[in-house]
């Protein structure tokens, strides 16, 4: 069984747009969508694209997901958050129908693929218990530990940092999918996994980012120039997206770690 998994596509619909292309020659069995889907400049085209797939698609929750939800729902104040952010999600929010703010409402937080012959997998956004909770290459094995200490799957296949990595954490296999529309890589372009029985691959599918870049530029997206110059013609480097999360995550940790 091939799987395509698709995490953070953040409103990139050419992004998305040329990956589906790809998966028409790779022609997965199931496509995973890992959450953080429309938190972008290009929300609703975005999920038309992936409403209209014949694979069978499974979808998760994000964290960026939930928070258009709340917002949605008049519950904005809720959520902590800069200005900027609140910015965006009021305005990704804004374009949803009712049919997108239900459908947003019933994706659950994990998908546990279970098949004959091979290891069951474990889908989340960003670790099992939650959808926010921050790690990279460089995250201490004490702090991983926690994490998936309750996890029975040894597979486990999440996002939420933008990174491709794998991380073993004793006999279990965690991957990173990275992102299809907002990566943090060498080069610009989008970023995905394939899973094929006990094989994966990290993906890579280039697209003309430059056209891309003025397509988004062109939007309502309240900061479409600064997403089409910064995420998408340019992006941050795996090395200093990872230095930057893993310092931001480590204020929120507890200080025994």
């Amino acid at each position: 069984m091939r799987v395509a998994a698709l995490y953070d596509i953040h409103g990139n619909a050419p992004a998305l747009h040329a990956t589906l292309a790809e998966l028409e020659v790779v022609k997965p069995d199931l496509i995973i969508i890992g959450g953080d889907t429309i938190s972008g400049p290009m929300p609703v085209q975005t999920l038309e694209m992936l409403f209209q797939l014949d694979t069978p698609v499974q979808f998760i929750r994000g964290n960026g997901d939930r928070e258009v939800l709340l917002t949605f729902d008049g519950e904005a104040q809720a959520l902590e958050m800069s200005d900027s952010v609140r910015e965006i999600t009021s305005w990704v929010a804004e374009q949803l129908s009712r049919s997108n703010r239900d459908f947003l409402s019933q994706l659950p937080l994990t998908y546990t693929l279970t098949r004959e012959n091979y290891e069951d997998v474990l889908f989340c956004h960003a670790i099992p218990t939650n959808d926010e909770a921050i790690f990279t290459p460089l995250t201490p094995d004490a702090v991983m530990a926690t994490y998936f200490e309750r996890t029975l799957q040894r597979i486990v296949i999440c996002g939420h940092t933008h990174i491709q990595f794998e991380r073993r954490l004793g006999d279990m296999r965690i991957l990173n999918a990275g992102s299809v529309g907002m990566p943090f890589a060498n080069k610009p372009g989008a970023y995905w996994l394939l899973l094929d029985g006990d094989s994966y691959e990290h993906r890579f599918t280039p697209y003309d980012v430059k056209a891309a870049a003025k397509q988004i530029a062109s939007t309502n997206y309240p900061q479409a120039q600064k997403f089409a110059e910064e995420n998408v013609r340019e992006i941050p480097t795996a090395q200093e997206a990872m230095e930057f999360l893993e310092a931001l995550a480590q204020k929120k940790r507890p200080s025994a770690y």
